[in-house]
């Protein structure tokens, strides 16, 4: 069995069942909810590693339940929604969402992005908190050095910045927003960043068109 706990918040059955058999063939432990309050609750009381999350709920939008989680929790949570408008996917992942998925999905793409999710947790619980390791990357966060295969890389201060901030959230897709709040100066710095990393810069920043990049597991 699967030691980590999954919320599934879906009040459309079909899609419910459908998520819950994928998970328990998968050795997956999980638990349910069908409205944003009940999934509120649950978060706290249970304290599941990965939330699922519905935008489209009877009672509260799944976009207050990611503000509300996100007021004492960085559990991730993916968002699995009919709604596939940039401008909803990036409200999302700017209140706090980790990743986002459009109906209708396939269920492997589902599990694959659970796994990432599963990565991050993992590295967050036993990685050392003084270097990061991605494939070809190594970042000394001792030193502020970075390294490609063993070859140290002369980052400005702001693309080393914007380098640990994509390292820390690995996996995740983050909104350009979300960047440029954090790290002034993202899309000069960015494309100076991904032509320093060279040939490894397309397979390790992966870009969302329209909403902002996500640091691929290697």
């Amino acid at each position: 069995m699967n030691e980590y706990l999954v919320l599934v918040v879906e009040d459309d059955k079909p899609i419910r069942k459908l998520i819950t058999t994928t998970l328990k063939m998968n050795d997956y432990r999980f638990i349910t909810a069908v409205r944003g309050r009940e999934a509120v609750m649950l978060s706290a009381s249970h304290k599941p590693d990965i939330i699922i999350l519905d935008l489209g709920l009877p009672d509260i939008d799944g976009v207050e339940v990611i503000e509300h989680i996100r007021t004492w929790s960085d559990v991730p949570i993916i968002i699995v929604s009919a709604r596939s408008e940039d401008r909803d996917k990036i409200t999302a992942l700017d209140k706090g969402a980790d990743d986002y998925l459009t109906k209708p999905f396939s269920v492997d793409e589902l599990l694959a992005r659970l796994r990432v999710i599963q990565r991050r947790l993992m590295r967050s619980e036993n990685v050392s908190v003084t270097e990061f390791v991605n494939g070809r990357l190594r970042i000394d966060y001792v030193s502020g050095c970075v390294y490609l295969d063993d070859e140290k890389l002369h980052l400005t201060p702001i693309e080393y910045k914007l380098l640990c901030l994509l390292a820390k959230n690995v996996g995740k897709v983050l909104t350009h927003k979300y960047i440029i709040q954090s790290v002034w100066g993202t899309p000069v710095f960015m494309a100076t960043l991904r032509k320093k990393l060279s040939d490894s810069s397309q397979a390790l920043i992966q870009t969302h068109i329209g909403i902002g990049y996500r640091m691929m597991k290697l």
